[in-house]
């Protein structure tokens, strides 16, 4: 297969390359095998010659042979376009531009997802022909051709929409210049091919907003409103789609039309079609966050608000409406467990919660109406419910079986709203959760599941009612409910009031302790019914249970209903079963919470933990030989575990540690290459440090060497929580092992101070550490640490005014003094700042710091003479000077 000036295909590769493709596209050909040889032909200089070929000229074959080979040609000119050479590159193109006009579809299309693919390797000046090709194409007439020029065209415009507003050498203007104003003429074709392509590429340029769209804004706009009531519902749907893009990135073009574009938005959101009705409901949530005046929309919400909630029924073709028929003996498909993702330990206040309000994720007309609901309710708060409430109340007032539907969606609506009106249903929420609490027992089990949801919306409100007279029966009420609809036989319902409990148990937290007992029978009596995929739901409630009540569940009663199924199940689960996922995050909770109750089970689980991290490093590197395929999620969930058992244990821990490898292993996780593994293992490299440095002591150096340079990463930012770890490590470390830490202190410092010079922006608990590691180097290394000082005391002293009185915070400033004491002459300038961060304290507890600040600022006062101390203070305001009194100044 040799090139030449014009290349030509030889008969016999022709023949084996079709003969190899009619096999590819066969659903029962050996897939591997095929993959294999068609990898050998790709050795050949011009297979892609022949794939080209193939695609564009073989007539007497199939279409389905002809896109097979255009769709390999496309995953290899993807990757190696660049480095083909130039004659073979140049017959490619020559290749694929006779095939724009293609008679049948499919190949047009092939054709234009490869032309964007070159274009994307090649760019625009790389193949001047395709710019006059497409012109041509556009301006002739025939439908196919404009088709596939409009096509090809549209594929650019999605994948690199700024390569067409570039300057390219030998052309006048930019491309863009050149098919704007075509593609807007398309907006009038007869064609609704034509209007839908050239619709869908223009936005695409929303977001880039190159100068040849602001310029023809108006004209696009004219454009857009003469489709608004188009036939085809594709384009309906694609006018939608612009004017939300419009107003989540340029509102301001909107806002002269804003009256017309409410006006037709609440006309599509009713569209017959249900996708141009979803399309239109998007508007309604990017509105509220467009921070538009609120008052242009006021006026249309006694409109808007019946078509949402009729939106928020449930269609005839929603899959939930067959899910809701599945009882609990049917067993659980593989699709139905979705991936789950362990997120790793955090040392700090503002780890990001994920937001799991949701049940089922299917995104559709009714929860994107309801969402929209919610965002309106954020708003306009109050001034929704007078629309609302008549048509909710109405709809929850009828009892006939065939408007169960209609029913359900009122439900949602009270949830829907429960943040964003909690002011004007507060009065009435004793009534309005009375009334929920029997749907609870409906008949039909989605009203049964959206009612477990709607009241976990106002579980904070039914906590905070406790005290009150009828609140506290109401809240047993709502408690028992929701157990109940946990031992439901619908697994819909079990999965809605699992969450529900959950998040009832955050909130409600010790309250809970009086009802412990009854609590877990339940709890544990779905354990024993559930199947996989509501096992897990039943591990969070278990586990948010134990972090809502802590050490309460520490008592034998408790600990003979909890532990026996959950030993059981640990034992059952194989090493290589994902289903120990949420078991090891649950039994995390439990070890933090029961303390050195845990004691009793600690042995195996934390010999489990350590096997389970050793096989796994052997997986990364050999998984015949360790018999299972590598996952980190299993060393991140175990290394979680260990850091809740040693924050249960405390130095109870020791013997495990001593007995084992964890040392070694921990070091190994500590320098792994993914990042979460890393976090975790910080985590509890700081753990470790806290209750028995001395394990750590024979690896000391390399620990403080490993945690060093994940501070010295330029891309602090991007893997904040590691250097975050990483960080509050060092700290711990530091007030254990003293003046062992001082061969990487000043590496240290280097890393911290620019994290607390740039704290605009980064994570709030980042700062924290990082202000706190710094004054526990400072405190047992203050030589090293003071001649540095006037490099960071102002922006250090601003971070230690942040952090909350604790005893870390008293660290901090056990080496502030210390550095004072050693270089006075270094917090001089920064005087202000320092008076400022000791006033931060509400009251220092401990009586030795106590005495070293007040040594520190009448040292200060003594220093400064001829009136320089009372000008110090006369900087400082009123409630400042007022702290620093309790200091003898």
């Amino acid at each position: 297969m040799e090139a030449s000036g014009l290349w030509q295909p030889r008969e016999e590769g022709l023949r084996e390359i079709c003969g190899l493709l009619e096999h590819h596209i066969s659903p029962n050909s050996d897939q591997p095998l095929i993959w294999q040889q068609l990898q050998h032909y790709s050795q050949f200089p011009d297979f892609n010659n022949y794939l080209a070929f193939i695609l564009a000229r073989a007539e007497g074959k199939s279409v389905e042979i002809r896109q097979a080979a255009g769709l390999l040609l496309k995953n290899n000119l993807r990757t190696t376009f660049n480095s083909i050479a130039a004659p073979h590159q140049q017959y490619i193109k020559s290749e694929l531009l006779p095939c724009l006009g293609a008679p049948d579809r499919h190949i047009r299309s092939t054709v234009g997802t490869i032309i964007s693919v070159v274009i994307q390797q090649g760019q625009v000046f790389g193949w001047p022909e395709l710019l006059q090709a497409l012109v041509q194409c556009l301006e002739s007439n025939d439908l196919n051709h404009m088709e596939g020029a409009m096509d090809a065209l549209s594929k650019i415009c999605e994948d690199i929409p700024e390569e067409l507003d570039r300057d390219v050498p030998g052309l006048a203007e930019r491309p863009i210049n050149i098919f704007l104003p075509r593609l807007l003429q398309l907006f009038q074709s007869p064609h609704a091919s034509l209007r839908k392509l050239s619709l869908g590429s223009v936005i695409h340029f929303i977001v880039v907003m190159p100068t040849a769209l602001l310029l023809a804004m108006d004209q696009y706009l004219q454009g857009l409103f003469l489709l608004a009531h188009d036939p085809a519902a594709d384009v309906r749907k694609l006018v939608c789609t612009t004017l939300v893009q419009l107003i989540e990135v340029r509102p301001s073009f909107l806002e002269p039309h804003l009256r017309n574009v409410i006006e037709y938005m609440l006309q599509a959101s009713k569209d017959t079609d249900g996708e141009v009705a979803l399309e239109a409901c998007e508007f309604w949530s990017a509105y509220c966050e467009a921070n538009l005046q609120p008052e242009s929309l006021s006026e249309f919400l006694p409109r808007l608000i019946p078509v949402l909630l009729s939106n928020m029924v449930y269609a005839e073709d929603d899959e939930s409406l067959d899910d809701a028929e599945e009882d609990e003996s049917f067993p659980d498909r593989d699709q139905d467990l979705k991936p789950r993702f362990h997120s790793s330990r955090f040392h700090g206040a503002d780890n990001a919660e994920e937001d799991d309000d949701d049940i089922v994720n299917i995104w559709n007309l009714r929860k994107c109406s309801a969402a929209a609901l919610d965002m309106l309710s954020g708003v306009f708060g109050d001034d929704i419910l007078p629309t609302l409430m008549p048509l909710v109340q109405a709809q929850l007032a009828t009892t006939d079986d065939i408007v169960w539907k209609e029913r359900e969606a009122a439900v949602l609506a009270f949830g829907a709203i429960a943040e964003g009106c909690i002011n004007g249903l507060y009065p009435h929420l004793l009534e309005i959760v009375a009334f929920l609490i029997p749907l609870l027992d409906d008949k039909f089990p989605l009203i049964r599941s959206i009612t477990c949801w709607t009241l976990s919306r106002y579980s904070k409100f039914i906590v905070q009612g406790i005290g009150l007279q009828k609140g506290h029966g109401q809240f047993d009420k709502v408690l028992m409910g929701l157990l109940r609809r946990i031992l439901d036989t619908n697994k819909r319902v079990q999965e809605a009031a699992c969450s529900a409990f959950a998040t009832l148990e955050e909130e409600a937290a010790e309250e809970l302790a009086p009802r412990l007992e009854i609590i877990l029978q339940h709890l544990l009596c779905a354990f024993s019914k559930y199947q996989r995929r509501n096992l897990r739901i039943v591990y969070d409630a278990i586990g948010t249970l134990a972090d809502a009540v802590g050490g309460e569940l520490n008592q034998p009663k408790y600990l003979g209903i909890l532990m026996p199924p959950l030993i059981s199940k640990w034992q059952q689960l194989s090493n290589s079963d994902k289903d120990l996922f949420p078991l090891l995050e649950c039994f995390t909770s439990i070890a933090q919470a029961l303390g050195p109750g845990f004691s009793q089970f600690a042995e195996p689980v934390f010999q489990r933990c350590i096997n389970l991290i050793r096989t796994q490093q052997l997986a990364k590197v050999d998984p015949v030989a360790a018999g299972v395929q590598y996952d980190k999620e299993f060393i991140v969930c175990s290394l979680d575990l260990l850091s809740g058992l040693v924050e249960g244990l405390g130095s109870g821990i020791e013997s495990l540690v001593a007995q084992s490898n964890l040392r070694d292993l921990l070091l190994q996780c500590c320098v792994d290459d993914a990042v979460d593994v890393r976090q975790s293992a910080l985590a509890l490299l700081g753990d470790l440090a806290r209750v028995c440095p001395v394990h750590l002591h024979p690896r000391l150096s390399e620990f403080l060497g490993v945690a060093a340079k994940q501070l010295n990463t330029p891309d602090v930012k991007e893997s904040v929580s590691v250097a975050n770890n990483a960080c509050w490590a060092i700290g711990e470390l530091a007030v254990k092992v003293h003046q062992e830490v001082s061969p990487i202190v000043l590496t240290v410092i280097s890393c911290l101070v620019p994290i607390l010079r740039n704290a605009e922006g980064l994570n709030k608990s980042l700062l924290e550490n990082s202000a706190i590691t710094l004054g526990r180097l400072a405190w047992v290394c203050p030589e090293l640490v003071s001649p540095h000082m006037e490099h960071f005391m102002q922006s250090w002293c601003t971070a230690l005014c942040m952090i909350r009185d604790d005893i870390e915070k008293e660290d901090a400033f056990r080496g502030l003094c210390a550095m004072v004491r050693t270089n006075p002459s270094g917090a001089l300038s920064s005087l202000v700042y320092l008076c400022k961060a000791i006033a931060s304290w509400h009251e220092i507890r401990s009586e030795d710091l106590h005495y070293d600040v007040c040594e520190v600022l009448n040292g200060y006062k003594q220093m400064l003479r001829n009136g320089a101390w009372e000008q110090c203070m006369s900087a400082l305001e009123p409630t400042v000077k007022d702290k620093l009194s309790k200091y003898q100044v």
